[in-house]
């Protein structure tokens, strides 16, 4: 039998789902220092164009496709009995590695930019592309079976709510990761020297990498029952592990509604992350904050999603429907990033605030309900497939919101010198939230599109027909 068959009959429990959880969390405590702390100082403190700061940090998602490897990995290969913890801690030893390193990369390729030098600087910032690389390898390597490992121990009907939980911790990671910076960090405020910056940074971060490694292992330890594989290679085992790469691919083209869903993932992700590389840059410079106090939007963003997570979960995807509250998150992060833009014009910090706040509200209630779809369309006799699938997606957009972001903020800087433009630093941050909230709007109208009863009729009798080859 199969890991995920093995599973399915064990009622995860609310302990157990809560302490799931606390990985999630370290996911969203490191998620607030690399989108928000080291964005931060790499653009307003070390002065890196737009473009290099987000193209840098979306290295980390250009590998999003290992993780459809990574998921046949993980189904087709056990490691002392088990298909997802050994890679789960594996992984998680190895971006904690290179979350440490990113500091002394980051501030030499500073140096490099400081004095300009040719070869030098280009090799530098290659390395550091290449080191966001593997770190995004190593979050793949971990993130896909601790997916897979959720849909191993959950039913569909219980699955709703460990979503729900395990996203809520991922968020209390972020808003504990803005509280950490925040009261680490606050000597820093004013400091541009990077010899001041740098050895603060390096301590901080080798704390965080600490409690991480920690808490993954008691979040993991003891969660999946060691699988017992049928010898014979025949029946459910043999259906989970029999198909490849290449028959994944055929797999996901081979269904319009795969394609619909996996392109909705994608503007739906970028609707919430295309401000990444700007967004505590945007503090600094239209709003005057300071490293601390920009640090703590994310812990309004977080406490906002937080609320908008317990209220989808709860209440809302309960009376609505899943696909109703996708809608009507997809319009409140529409309208929230209309506000966003509006706040600059304003140039109070309670406002931003505020904004932030309601931003994550509306995050929190469309993630809800995109996890459950994400979960519900995935078929279990391919559970690494589909999750290294629907994380391909978010990896991508993330990827692709990181070079937009920035390279749009650089666009708006380059025209205001071009055509002698008045100088202004609320411009470019305002077409990068404009076109954020155009790529919301796209997002809502493929919503339209999917149909959940079409799904599950396509893609079942494409992994008949793939499974069906295999078996001869």
């Amino acid at each position: 039998m199969s890991a995920a068959l093995a599973g399915q009959h064990q009622s995860l429990g609310l302990v157990n789902t809560l302490r799931l959880g606390l990985f999630q969390g370290c996911l969203g405590c490191l998620a607030v220092v690399f989108a928000g702390l080291l964005n931060r100082v790499m653009l307003s403190e070390l002065g890196f164009p737009g473009l290099l700061v987000g193209g840098a940090l979306a290295f980390e998602q250009f590998v999003a496709p290992s993780r459809v490897l990574f998921g046949q990995i993980s189904d087709a290969h056990p490691v002392v009995g088990r298909h997802r913890i050994p890679y789960i801690w594996l992984g998680t030893a190895l971006f904690c590695g290179l979350a440490l390193l990113s500091i002394p990369m980051i501030f030499h390729v500073g140096r490099l930019l400081e004095r300009a030098s040719q070869p030098e600087l280009g090799l530098g910032i290659a390395g550091l592309c290449g080191l966001f690389a593997l770190y995004g390898l190593a979050i793949s390597l971990a993130t896909t079976p601790y997916l897979a490992l959720v849909i191993d121990r959950t039913s569909e009907a219980e699955r709703p709510r460990a979503v729900g939980i395990i996203w809520c911790l991922l968020t209390v990671g972020i808003v504990i990761g803005a509280i950490a910076i925040s009261l680490n960090l606050r000597s820093l405020d004013g400091i541009t020297d990077p010899a001041l910056l740098e050895p603060v940074l390096l301590g901080f971060m080798a704390k965080v990498v600490v409690v991480v490694l920690a808490l993954t292992v008691v979040a993991t330890l003891g969660l999946e029952p060691c699988g017992v594989r049928d010898p014979s290679g025949s029946g459910s085992a043999r259906r989970d592990d029999a198909i490849t790469l290449a028959q994944a691919w055929a797999l996901i083209t081979s269904s319009r509604q795969v394609l619909v869903f996996f392109s909705f993932l994608v503007l739906f992700t970028l609707a919430l992350f295309l401000q990444d590389p700007i967004l505590e840059s945007y503090g600094a410079d239209v709003f005057g904050m300071p490293i601390a106090a920009t640090a703590s939007l994310n812990a309004f963003w977080g406490m906002g999603t937080l609320v908008g997570l317990l209220l989808a979960g709860l209440w809302i995807v309960p009376r609505l429907g899943k696909l109703a509250t996708a809608r009507l998150g997809c319009q409140l992060i529409l309208a929230s990033l209309v506000l966003l833009a509006l706040a600059g014009l304003v140039g109070r910090v309670p406002v931003l605030q505020l904004v932030m706040l309601l931003f994550g509200l509306a995050a929190g209630i469309g993630t809800n309900s995109a996890l459950v779809l994400m979960l519900d369309l995935t078929l279990p006799e391919a559970a690494g497939t589909f999750v290294g699938v629907w994380g391909s997606a978010q990896a991508l957009s993330r990827a692709l919101g990181k070079v937009v972001g920035g390279g749009l903020f650089d666009l708006a800087r380059t025209l205001q010198q071009l055509f002698d433009l008045p100088a202004s630093t609320y411009a470019p941050y305002a077409l990068v939230f404009t076109a954020e909230a155009g790529v919301a709007f796209a997002a809502l109208l493929l919503l339209s599109r999917v149909n959940l009863r079409q799904f599950r009729e396509d893609t079942g009798r494409s992994l008949s027909k793939v499974l069906a080859l295999e078996l001869g």
